[in-house]
């Protein structure tokens, strides 16, 4: 590191009237660095801070200003020495709603990446970070955002966290950040990305339809990890059985790697699944009362040997299989529960006999080492001083609104099909987990098979999967596998 820059436009005084308060400023700091790939070493300079979001006020239909109304944290990347316009720029988020980009940004996309293990072999505390030079900093520059209330990213005095805290708002101050930051650093003649976690990959494909329709910003491509596009596909509520088959591949590849299956392979453990999730098992749902005992009983004994479950639990749930219940289920015999956010990971109740299991074990696991990692980092190696606690995941952001979809599963598939239709060029790359157990990759296949999108647009989508869960990126194989993918759809596009 060379040295610190603030890039404050204005320092806060001493307020001049008891009446006036201290207007906010952007307190970006600048640091340069080096990141060693390949034998030779990348500079770089990085940005961290928060930026004022202003809005229009009138008054009486008279323009009364710009009023301040959030401050927004980033962390932005950019190489030294090549000329801006030729460099692609990628925006990263990751989801929650109420998560940090903490995951993405030190996990696999950033030029550094936290070290604690995985799966059966965590590393104990204070754990570690390192250089990454698989980063996808090498090929794009980066802008890692925190939405309002995460992070260090909150609403100004005197303001309203909550209308940050739905859809709309969460996708309308998300925009004005990229807006913001492509504008102040003349990026908008350079390709352009967008990479999203989770609820992340949501606010993604809505962010590529609100960029193009409210300002004209077209994009080159969304990177989607661990991709929820239809809540409806997910959500476990009474009338809605379509998530009990699109979870079911899911549930077979975690009772495999746990050694339910076998020594059989897990492509063909998925095949099976997935045939029987795609004809057998929605209609024998839908059948409902009307199915005669030998097709309950074959259904029963298929979802048992598929699950890995006992062919009474299954019949005793009416074959449908709740996803938190099959996590606290399936090893039920060893006293141990499974990973919501990643199936490999088991850990421990204070009561084994439990329906629903009280804490994710895979969750516990990624907690400790990315807050202590993050937390160093942003002070000892970027520089940037705050004494608000940086929100890893945090429930302030409950209840999150989505008035829009009232009366409605939220969905944004519509979105991003009229993305595509109007910005043919739009590239799209899925990424996936068998063992997430939180946004199954069955679920993601079913939306984008569904996209009101012609036929020839379906080239523009690639998909990607990986041996791990929802943070693929904690498994190492995957993670270098991952990284190498998003290069090559990030190069495959520029060169």
């Amino acid at each position: 590191m060379a040295k610190k820059e603030t890039a404050t436009d204005v320092e806060a005084g001493p307020e001049t009237k008891a009446s006036t308060p201290v207007e906010p400023t952007d307190d970006l700091v600048t640091t340069h660095h080096t990141l060693p790939v390949d034998g030779r070493d990348l500079a770089y300079t990085a940005t961290a801070g928060r930026i004022v979001l202003r809005e229009e006020v009138f008054t009486d239909g008279k323009f009364d200003g710009h009023q301040a109304k959030a401050e927004v944290f980033v962390t932005a990347y950019t190489l030294d020495g090549d000329q801006p316009t030729d460099r692609p720029v990628t925006f990263a988020f990751n989801g929650g709603p109420g998560s940090s980009s903490v995951w993405l940004h030190l996990g696999v996309l950033g030029p550094k990446r936290v070290l604690m293990g995985d799966a059966g072999e965590l590393s104990p505390p204070p754990y570690g970070l390192t250089d990454n030079p698989e980063s996808l900093l090498v090929h794009s520059d980066l802008v890692f955002i925190d939405p309002v209330s995460t992070g260090f990213s909150r609403a100004v005095k005197g303001g309203t966290p909550g209308n940050y805290h739905g859809f709309q708002g969460d996708l309308e101050s998300i925009a004005e950040v990229i807006r913001l930051w492509t504008t102040r650093n003349k990026r908008w003649m350079s390709p352009k990305y967008l990479a999203g976690e989770s609820y992340g990959t949501l606010r993604a494909a809505a962010l590529a339809d609100h960029l193009q329709s409210r300002y004209g910003f077209y994009l080159n491509g969304l990177l989607l990890l661990s991709t929820v596009l239809d809540m409806g596909t997910i959500r476990f509520h009474e009338g809605n059985d379509q998530p009990y088959p699109l979870f079911l591949p899911t549930y077979a590849a975690i009772a495999h790697y746990h050694g339910l299956h076998g020594d059989r392979e897990l492509a063909d453990v998925l095949a099976e699944a997935e045939e029987y999730a795609e004809r057998d098992y929605p209609w024998a749902l839908a059948r409902g009362a009307r199915l005669s005992e030998d097709q309950r009983a074959e259904a029963v004994r298929r979802i048992a040997s598929i699950t890995g479950l006992t062919e009474d639990y299954v019949d005793r749930v009416n074959l449908r299989i709740e996803h938190i219940r099959f996590f606290t289920e399936l090893l039920r015999s060893r006293r141990q529960v499974v990973g919501r956010l990643d199936g490999r990971f088991a850990g421990w109740e204070a009561d084994s006999g439990g329906e629903h299991f009280s804490a994710d074990p895979s969750m516990n696991a990624i907690t400790g080492p990315y807050s202590a990692a993050l937390n160093h980092y942003l002070r000892a190696d970027l520089g940037y001083e705050n004494d608000l606690p940086y929100e890893i995941l945090t429930r302030r952001v409950q209840p999150w609104s989505y008035s829009e979809f009232e009366g409605a599963f939220v969905t944004v598939a519509h979105q991003l099909s009229s993305a595509m239709r109007t910005n043919p060029h739009l590239r799209v790359h899925v990424a996936s987990g068998y063992h997430d157990g939180a946004t199954p990759y069955f679920a993601a296949e079913h939306v984008f098979a569904h996209l009101e999108i012609p036929a020839e647009l379906q080239d523009n989508i690639e998909f990607r999967y990986y041996e791990a869960g929802h943070m693929m990126y904690v498994h190492e194989p995957s993670r270098r596998t991952q990284s190498a993918d998003l290069a090559e759809f990030i190069t495959r596009a520029n060169d």
